[in-house]
């Protein structure tokens, strides 16, 4: 049963507008990966996802480019699997979001 006022859902879309950023590029990483991976995550990889889309969109779009990299150790972490995820995933279907 969907239920959406469970804790879960409210997390969910929680994430999902949080995940949706000022940026088409970041908005074609995050997304995607929150769609389709996000459930797969263990609770410190959650997390890690949650304190990421609190950082600022420069940032991010710097880490997610990968023209730098977090420093603490989990967001560098989730950082590659979003990147990965990205370049191992047709995301075509999210370019018109």
């Amino acid at each position: 049963m969907n239920d959406d006022t469970s804790p879960a859902a409210i997390l969910r879309k929680r994430l999902y507008w949080h995940s949706r950023r000022g940026m088409w590029e970041l908005d074609l990483l995050l997304i995607p990966f929150l769609e389709h991976r996000f459930d797969e995550l263990s609770e410190d990889e959650q997390l890690a996802y949650q304190r990421l889309i609190e950082e600022e969109d420069q940032d991010l779009f710097g880490w997610l480019m990968r023209r730098e990299w977090p420093e603490e150790p989990s967001l560098k972490r989730i950082v590659q699997m979003i990147v990965e995820h990205a370049e191992n995933t047709d995301n075509s279907a999210y370019r018109t979001l």
